[in-house]
């Protein structure tokens, strides 16, 4: 959910008024109820339509809204610019989640790494209850059985929360980025740091990992084929803005792995890092099984849903006067960032140079 029932209080603060399509929040967790308790209006889909002058949304519809509406929500704009084409085309202003830029202003608006955070939290757990081994060392009357190896290849939000998940319930962790300045936060956490020689620079804009060249890839991988072989889990978590996710582990790779090994591949809904995954699935490789989950926030509902109400609201009221008004100030860099479609134009420069191969 966009708005959860505390996140109400948060948008009537700025002198806007609420509406919320009956039913929608059931499956998280919040009732209608809720909502009205708030002081939140209910109707049906077309009602809230016919009201809002805003729409707030988890995933933006591919459909625009009508001349003049704001629609606010996950786009992806840098990997389908086509949506931003659509909106411009009907005359719709669009902002992009996604494109929220990652500064000490924003920070509370960063709906990418709150829901990074879960989907690390949350690929561990499905690591745990797939893996045919039990993560923390114990003692028995049958003897000590060995804590499980646990292996994190990126540390950005998802892969810390991974490394940190993992520690708790008992794992030996290691962690391992193309970018060497985030060796201090994997070992802050308890992690070994996976030293792998790369003959270029890994790190590109806005502390993001860059795509790096076919002969680094190369030579990243023959390395981390050795790494892997001592693995119980590897949980992979990389990506690349706007762009496939790149490819880490092979099918070699997987086969060196000791039957009952698991992967779990969080990139999978962007073609994912491991060469096995299949999105939406779990495949067993010579016995080792490949996890692909999408949309891993969604299984964390309640969580999920206030953590992103409560970043799409402090995005809002930077974007709201006093008197309830939306100014969009192209002098702020969050909305001039965020900012993807207005009054029948592509807005934002680096979709606009990606528009042209989508019309």
């Amino acid at each position: 959910m966009a708005v959860v029932p505390r996140s109400v209080d948060l948008l009537k603060k700025s002198q806007v008024e609420v509406w919320i399509e009956r039913g929608a929040g059931f499956e998280a967790g919040f009732t209608d109820e809720d909502y009205a308790v708030k002081g939140a209006s209910l109707g049906s889909a077309a009602e809230v339509r016919g009201h809002a002058q805003i729409l707030l949304h988890v995933r933006v519809p591919y459909d625009p809204p009508e001349k003049g509406v704001v629609a606010i929500g996950f786009c992806d704009p840098l990997t389908d610019p086509s949506i931003a084409l659509r909106y411009a085309q009907a005359g719709a202003t669009l902002f992009s989640m996604e494109m929220v830029p990652r500064t000490t202003r924003a920070q509370s608006m960063d709906a990418l790494s709150s829901m990074a955070s879960i989907a690390g939290y949350k690929a561990v757990l499905l690591a745990a209850t797939t893996l045919p081994k039990m993560f923390p060392m114990m003692t028995t009357a049958a003897g000590t059985i060995p804590p499980a190896r646990v292996l994190v290849i990126g540390a950005g939000v998802a892969g810390l929360q991974a490394i940190a998940t993992s520690r708790r319930l008992g794992a030996v962790v290691s962690g391992y980025d193309v970018r060497t300045a985030v060796k201090e936060q994997i070992e802050s956490l308890g992690a070994k740091f996976v030293n792998i020689t790369l003959a270029e620079k890994a790190e590109g804009e806005g502390g993001y990992a860059r795509t790096l060249s076919e002969d680094a890839i190369r030579g990243q991988r023959e390395q981390m084929a050795l790494v892997m072989r001592e693995q119980d889990v590897v949980i992979t978590t990389a990506a690349v803005p706007g762009k496939k996710a790149p490819l880490l582990v092979t099918r070699e790779m997987v086969h060196a792995m000791q039957p009952g090994s698991v992967i779990v591949d969080l990139a999978a809904e962007r073609g994912g890092n491991c060469e096995v995954t299949v999105a939406g699935e779990t495949v067993v490789e010579r016995g080792v099984t490949v996890l692909g989950p999408t949309n891993v926030p969604a299984t964390v509902p309640r969580h999920a849903s206030e953590m992103y109400a409560r970043n799409i609201a402090t995005f809002l009221k930077n974007t709201i006067t006093k008197d309830g008004q939306l100014n969009i100030d192209l002098n702020d860099e969050i909305v001039r960032e965020s900012l993807i479609a207005r009054d029948g134009e592509v807005t934002n420069p680096r979709v606009q140079a990606l528009v042209g191969t989508h019309v």
